[in-house]
């Protein structure tokens, strides 16, 4: 099999080694790029790469073999699909388009670290926005769109399955104000990664780390969640 460019490190750049503090005790912790995690040898806590980015799996032939990985690919493809059905539902917004991307960014590194079914996380990352737009005037009659009738026909179209389907809509209900109705793993990876996503505008940093940090272990719902959220308000200060 060749050897993938991304992988083979003789096409590596200085920034694809790189170092990260340990949010459990500080150490820092030296990441090659396609390190998914690894442990910190001082206190043991297990650390999610932040720049581990496996967007050639979705397309390269050799995914499985390279990294060993098995529905990487079909999820893959079914997430450039609804990024496409979500950049047509709403049309010229960019900000809520570059929002959602970010979410999906966020809900990928947790769901990678944290399990969960990867279709489930990707699919309500993509389209949990979608239930509460309304469309431009320019876009036709100034209705509400019905947020998850929408989000079924759009998961009905391409092919996914009656269960994920009812799961997906479930997490988006629970982000639409609906209580107590889903408490999975794949729901509180989209919470953490909408999270982080509005995190500038969730949490003010002062001079009071440890009342950050506290504020972060009671808000966040999983472990990565709140490292990544230690290194975007705490380490990055």
């Amino acid at each position: 099999m060749p050897r993938c460019p991304g992988q083979d490190q003789r096409f590596w750049k200085p920034e694809d080694i790189f170092e990260i503090n340990c949010p459990g005790c500080g150490t820092a912790i030296e990441f090659w790029k396609d390190e998914p995690k690894l442990k910190c040898l001082k206190c043991g806590e297990l650390i999610v790469n932040p720049k581990l980015d496996l967007g050639c799996a979705e397309w390269c032939k050799y995914a499985k073999e390279c990294l060993g990985v098995s529905a990487v690919q079909g999820s893959g493809i079914l997430c450039n699909k609804l990024i496409e059905e979500m950049r047509k539902a709403f049309a010229d917004d960019r900000k809520r388009i570059s929002r959602t991307l970010n979410i999906l960014k966020y809900a990928e590194q947790i769901q990678l670290a944290e399990g969960g079914d990867p279709l489930v996380v990707k699919a309500a990352a993509i389209l949990h926005d979608i239930a509460g737009h309304k469309p431009s005037p320019a876009a036709g009659p100034a209705q509400e769109i019905e947020g998850l009738a929408v989000v079924r026909k759009i998961l009905v179209k391409h092919g996914v399955e009656a269960e994920p389907i009812e799961h997906i809509c479930r997490i988006i209900a629970s982000g639409h104000g609906a209580k107590d109705i889903d408490s999975s793993i794949e729901l509180r990876i989209i919470q953490d990664a909408h999270r982080l996503s509005d995190i500038g505008e969730q949490f003010v940093v002062d001079a009071y780390k440890e009342k950050v940090k506290k504020q972060i272990d009671s808000t966040f719902k999983t472990e990565i969640g709140r490292q990544l959220a230690t290194e975007l308000l705490i380490n990055s200060n």
